[in-house]
Order: C-alpha cells, then structure tokens, then sequence
C-alpha cells in the first residue's frame, strides 16, 4: 500500500493518461520499500528462532525405573558419570545423571539436584555433605560441587541448570 502526500499530477510534457510522481512520493517509495526487506529479515529471523526451540511434548518419565543403559555411556574425564537430557531451551536444562561425578564449579549456571535414588556423599562448597533419595540439593554459580561417592545403591539425581550449561563451563577441582 502507498500512501500519498500530495495528488498525482499531471503534466504536459508526459503523455496522456500518466503521472508524475512528486520527489516525496519517491522518497516514500524507497523508505516502504526498506521497510519491506527490513520486515521480511524480522519475519525469517523470528522464523529462524521459532524453529531453532526445542519442541516439548508432555510425557511422564519413570527416572526410578531408568537403567545405565537408557541414560548413556560414561562421560570421559567424569568419574562414573553418566547423562541424560530431557529438556533443553534456552532458560534452562533438565537431565537424569547416575554416578560419581568428580568434583567441579559451573561459572555460568545455577545448579539444582534432586536425589532419586541412594545415598552417599556429595560436596557443597567446602565440605561433604550425606544425601539420600528426597533430598534437594542447591548449587548457585561458581560454587564447588560433586565429588560424590555412593554409599548404597547407585546415586541417580534430577538435574536442573539454569541457564543450561555451555560448552566448557566445567572447571574441575581437586
């Protein structure tokens, strides 16, 4: 659509049955058809974005019931450590690991673990601490965590990063 300031207007020297546009009608022209390309790039980068979100479907996971096998190989450089992610968007993470994990600090995630299932030691800061299944377990960023070893059963937790984790945000620690 153009919308016009002033009227058409028609001059001798063009023949008859045309019109000569004004120079602001021509400015007009130009700065819609910037707007154009310029709504077009927004449309396909939004586009681009939609289609790079995860599509979540509802589902009911029995984590008691997962095995080894169903959460993947161990993690090299990671104890025993084995993953499994879920979830993953943008705001954050939620994954299933069984294992021991050496101990380590995040710099760019808050960390939040559930304890499924066994018991044993976990580190939290400067000191082990004793969890069993039920416990909640919070990490803020930057806080040295993991070190875990399992006193009975096999230490399977729900993990929950916010935000997710970045490549390389794994500073292990002695």
């Amino acid at each position: 659509m153009l919308f016009l300031t002033k009227p058409f207007t028609h001059d001798s020297a063009t023949p008859a049955g045309t019109y000569r546009w004004s120079g602001r009608i021509r400015l007009m022209t130009k700065f819609k058809k910037a707007a154009r390309t310029v709504a077009a790039m927004l449309v396909l980068g939004a586009a681009m974005v939609h289609a790079q979100e995860p599509t979540l479907e509802p589902q009911v996971i029995d984590l008691a019931a997962l095995r080894d096998a169903d959460i993947g190989p161990v993690i090299p450089n990671a104890g025993t450590l084995r993953s499994k992610t879920f979830v993953s968007t943008p705001e954050g993470a939620v994954s299933v690991q069984v294992g021991d994990a050496p101990r380590h600090s995040h710099q760019s995630s808050i960390e939040i673990q559930y304890v499924v299932s066994g018991s044993g030691t976990f580190w939290v800061g400067d000191s082990p601490r004793q969890v069993h299944a039920g416990d909640l377990i919070i990490i803020p960023k930057g806080t040295a965590h993991g070190g875990s070893h399992a006193n009975s059963g096999e230490l399977k937790m729900l993990v929950i990063k916010l935000p997710p984790q970045v490549k390389g945000d794994v500073q292990l620690l002695p």
